[in-house]
């Protein structure tokens, strides 16, 4: 069999990594190692990312919901706030009411005086 030079196979493939990494630092934009490494690890960063990213959204939710209680009542807490809805059966996820805490007080007030009552 004879012998195949990679010429344009491997021009290809370092111009597409290459490409990935503009704007990266230093040499990791300019030398195919380097940039192949820093892609590598741009991946699992970003990777990571995805997942720190929920657990961030998760707690600036909490964080308003218990801002909002404190306005409604200084003596009300998210922990309880949370448990006697859980109790109430009142299915409203976290992401829904920071969003009515935000958006629309007042409907927000009903939900703690309603999740109050019971």
């Amino acid at each position: 069999m004879p012998r195949v030079k990679t010429g344009v196979v491997r021009r290809r493939r370092h111009k597409k990594v290459l490409s990935l990494t503009k704007g990266f630092r230093g040499t990791n934009n300019r030398l195919y190692k380097r940039a192949k490494e820093a892609l590598l690890h741009a991946g699992q960063y970003a990777f990571i990312g995805r997942k720190l990213r929920k657990r961030d959204q998760r707690k600036l939710w909490i964080i308003r919901i218990n801002a909002a209680l404190q306005e409604v009542d200084q003596s009300l807490k998210y922990s309880w706030f949370i448990s006697v809805m859980k109790k109430a059966n009142v299915q409203i996820n976290r992401k829904m009411l920071s969003e009515l805490a935000i958006r629309d007080f007042s409907s927000f007030t009903e939900v703690v005086k309603t999740v109050r009552g019971k």
